[in-house]
């Protein structure tokens, strides 16, 4: 949740849990405990969006267009700003400049906030009023922004957290629609997108969901047939570009916040097959976009600034096109103390606002908080067009993220999550040579009023201090590069259990000779296909998995061209099996959900006495209950055993057995790949 001026109150009962991350005990060492790093520069995870590092503005923040913001927002390299500020979207009149029912700062209309955006450099991100306004509203809107004003504004939000209008209980988005529901808000999305493309048929418009995992996912009104996101998506998924969702994990304290970032490429991964199933014929276009996100813990001291740079690229690894943190400015609220033993006001702004909770004030207004200087960090990393690449950690509280540079440098982003030790980190590197210079090695220290830089270390060894963030700037060696451009983003058809047809579009700035299509596998890539052409027949691959694939192209030379954007795919289970199995979630709460699997003897041979097991995809489910079945789980396998009464299936299908479980989940919780019964991969069906 977000504890803001104009922020999202929901009852912490409705939220995930989470796991927290013990951090390592305090101590002096001799020597600092050896982390392990891998890139791999073979294994692409896309390219950086112009959008994608974001940051949400506020109308009630009288800072919010004051040259010296801007100069901080410039530096800082803000790609996107959000306007006109959260649940503000929903009862803000941009004609007028007013929000009844909350504060508008002076200097804060629609034409200062876009000088804003003009003069740092940045695209805006506009949330169109549902709430309390009309399709006619933001049609003129668009109008105004991109015909009149001529802005180019080309991003459009239909509402802000629009479940939150109290349909399912918690109600603080405002909302004068007669019916509060998914149906009814989906429908008006549908006529708000009509009106403002039939002014500006290049904007794109996003429509309000929300992640796998986090309320209201999987929660039924009475009468609803299917949740928020499946209604949404089946409804206006066709008539919108992206979908909107936030971000707020609901972990207690600093530990377990800095280890909730691992749970995005999961949820956000199950969000990406909703939209396929759900989203309409064109639901493999749409984008994602990530407009609120905050740690929600230690929102001014270090812990925050770790959160925010390890979810940025995370997010953005997963195809995420901008992330915009909350917010600019937010005020203090509450004083209390970081693991770092630095003082928190609770105000979740990257600046401070310059004011007191009691005797206890803030720093000098628009200060810096460690957030802000997370942000500032993105840059250091990438800037738009680089290409992201695989890294790996081997120690859970180091996270790593590596970046391919336009120039050919080599950046590998390091975040120490442990608030007493500083860690030897050894890096290794998969297609690419660093040179014996020395790195350039960008520094956030915990609590630091600035951002260092040095040529320190060598490419293969740094040291990272207790709660810091590092960058790592490494030149290649003297080896001559492909002038290739990396394929076209490849795509999947004629997938079977077994195998599927992967193309893509040519690389270009040259001569490809050979393409390689790789699985990434960890932070090691497995060579799946060559080819002369621009397409490629898998064979071998296994039944009911998932698949990450990269396309490289070889030149007359040998070298190697940057990867593809990724695709991935999961096989199918096989079409001629002796068992069948259905599978369909029947409820979900956020924190858990109940599946019903049916089970059939598709065979010539009767069954009696079977076993029926499978694996969860995600570490964050488990097996709570059962029924119809002895169940028991060890780890992430699961396994149902017959009782005495269903133990006899008949052949042919003539019979089947009903069983069913209740699982936990800390964020996605997707389905099982595969059903095995009595150790053979059912044909299996996944039931909405």
């Amino acid at each position: 949740m977000r504890v803001g001026r104009f922020g999202a109150l929901v009852a912490a009962g409705l939220l995930a849990a989470t796991t927290a991350v013990a951090a390592a005990p305090s101590g002096t060492a001799a020597t600092a405990a050896q982390v392990d790093v891998t890139v791999n520069t073979l294994e692409g995870l896309g390219t950086i969006p112009a959008t994608g590092y974001g940051l949400n503005s506020a109308v009630w923040d009288s800072q919010m267009n004051a040259p010296a913001v801007q100069g901080l927002l410039g530096q800082a390299g803000i790609g996107m700003l959000r306007y006109p500020g959260g649940s503000y979207g929903d009862i803000y009149h941009w004609q007028t400049n007013t929000a009844p029912g909350g504060y508008v700062a002076p200097g804060t209309d629609f034409d200062s906030f876009m000088g804003t955006v003009k003069t740092i450099g940045a695209q805006p991100i506009l949330i169109a009023n549902y709430g309390t306004g009309t399709a006619q509203e933001a049609a003129d809107w668009v109008r105004y922004a991109n015909v009149t004003k001529g802005y180019g504004a080309k991003y459009w939000e239909v509402g802000n957290e629009n479940y939150g209008n109290g349909y399912y209980g918690a109600d603080w988005e405002a909302d004068n629609h007669a019916s509060k529901s998914p149906t009814t808000y989906a429908q008006n999305v549908v006529q708000y997108s009509s009106a403002m493309k039939a002014v500006d048929p290049t904007i794109k418009v996003g429509a309000v969901l929300t992640l796998p995992g986090n309320w209201p996912d999987g929660v039924l009104a009475a009468g609803d047939a299917a949740d928020w996101n499946r209604t949404v998506l089946s409804i206006a998924g066709s008539s919108v570009d992206f979908v909107i969702v936030h971000w707020y994990p609901s972990g207690t304290g600093a530990a377990t916040a800095l280890g909730e970032p691992a749970q995005l490429p999961g949820e956000l991964a199950q969000l990406r097959d909703e939209i396929g199933q759900y989203g309409g014929a064109g639901a493999a276009h749409l984008g994602i976009a990530l407009t609120e996100v905050n740690a929600g813990v230690d929102e001014d001291t270090q812990p925050d600034a770790l959160f925010g740079a390890d979810t940025y690229f995370t997010a953005l690894e997963q195809g995420v096109f901008t992330v915009d943190w909350w917010d600019t400015h937010n005020g203090p609220q509450a004083i209390s103390t970081a693991p770092d033993g630095a003082t928190d006001y609770d105000d979740w702004g990257v600046l401070s606002s310059g004011t007191c909770v009691g005797a206890v004030c803030e720093p000098a207004l628009n200060t810096p908080f460690p957030s802000y200087f997370a942000l500032s960090m993105l840059s250091k990393l990438g800037r738009p067009g680089d290409r992201m690449v695989r890294a790996g950690s081997d120690q859970q509280l180091v996270a790593a993220h590596a970046v391919r540079q336009a120039d050919g440098k080599l950046a590998v982003m390091l975040v120490n999550k442990d608030p007493a030790n500083a860690y030897t980190v050894n890096l290794h590197y998969a297609g690419y040579t660093p040179s014996s210079a020395t790195p350039t090695v960008y520094t956030y220290g915990d609590e630091a009023a600035s951002i260092t830089t040095a040529a320190q270390g060598t490419s293969a060894v740094q040291t990272l201090p207790p709660y810091s963030i590092e960058t790592v700037v490494l030149t290649p060696s003297g080896n001559p590069v492909s002038t290739l451009t990396a394929p076209g983003s490849p795509r999947v058809s004629q997938v079977t259990g077994t195998g599927a047809t992967v193309s893509w579009t040519p690389a270009t700035g040259g001569t490809a000779t050979r393409y390689e299509v790789y699985r990434q596998f960890g932070t090691t890539s497995e060579l799946l296909a060559e080819s002369t052409s621009a397409s490629a027949t898998l064979t071998n691959l296994v039944p009911g998995t998932g698949y990450t694939l990269n396309v490289l192209a070889t030149d007359q030379y040998g070298r190697l061209s940057p990867p593809s954007d990724p695709l991935t795919f999961t096989t199918g289970t096989p079409a001629a099996s002796t068992c069948a199995a259905d599978y369909q979630v029947t409820a979900g709460w956020g924190s858990g959900y109940v599946a019903a699997i049916t089970v059939t003897d598709t065979g010539p041979a009767p069954i009696d006495g079977w076993s029926l097991t499978f694996a969860f995809p995600s570490t964050g489910q488990a097996l709570a209950s059962g029924w119809n079945a002895n169940w028991t789980s060890s780890g992430q396998n699961v396994e149902a055993t017959s009782l005495a009464w269903n133990a006899n299936l008949a052949p042919g299908g003539g019979n089947s057995a009903s069983i069913g479980f209740v699982g936990s989940n800390t964020g996605a919780y997707p389905p099982p790949a595969a059903i095995s019964l009595n150790g053979t991969v059912c044909t299996t069906t996944y039931l909405s």
